[in-house]
């Protein structure tokens, strides 16, 4: 069995990093408010350049590895860029896990639902390989349920949003192929709310 197929469970590390994920830790995180609960997960999409469903640039850019001299110049425009989601599921379910979810992962920039504004500070960040062009994966959708599952017994989760809908008109994944009413049926997702 491959990591990638493996199942998804907390690790006996007290900070809220996976089991059955890849480790890889990133530098961009901080931590979240003192007593502030967890209780908003943010669905993304990346993949770099656009449209590359391979190679390890996504990688590089949570490990602030991407140079100015970078080949691909749509790589080297992201140089300055501190950014990371606390996990990454890959296209054929792979989870790549950048920052333990206790911590303050950099993913949601100038953000707001409801009447709350900095959603890094209560938000769960998960980005899955796509680019807004593909629809994502048969695997992508049941990790997906998984990591709900599990982000559910340790986080007090109520809503569940996409990048756009907290940052309208800057944002716009994880865009038209996903899939919210099956993502939303699933029995991990029950009784969440996606409030837009």
């Amino acid at each position: 069995m491959t990591r990638s197929a493996g199942v998804v469970r907390w690790s006996d590390r007290p900070d809220g990093w996976m089991a059955g994920a890849r480790w890889v830790p990133s530098p961009n995180f901080d931590q979240r408010p003192p007593g502030m609960p967890v209780d908003t997960l943010i669905i993304h999409f990346i993949s770099l350049p656009p449209g590359v469903f391979s190679g390890d640039a996504v990688e590089r850019l949570f490990l602030n590895k991407i140079g100015a001299d970078d080949i691909d110049p749509q790589l080297a425009s992201l140089a300055d860029l501190r950014v990371s989601a606390h996990l990454l599921v890959r296209r054929r379910g792979e989870v790549v896990q950048f920052v333990a979810t206790d911590h303050r992962a950099w993913h949601a920039g100038p953000s707001r639902i409801l009447d709350r504004e900095r959603c890094n500070d209560f938000s769960v960040g998960i980005e899955l390989e796509g680019d807004g062009e593909h629809r994502f994966t048969e695997s992508q959708y049941k990790k997906l349920a998984q990591l709900i599952e599990v982000l559910r017994t340790r986080h007090p989760l109520r809503w569940i949003a996409g990048h756009e809908d907290i940052a309208p008109g800057r944002k716009q994944d994880p865009g038209p192929w996903f899939d919210w009413p099956r993502a939303l049926a699933t029995r991990a997702a029950a009784g969440l709310v996606r409030p837009f």
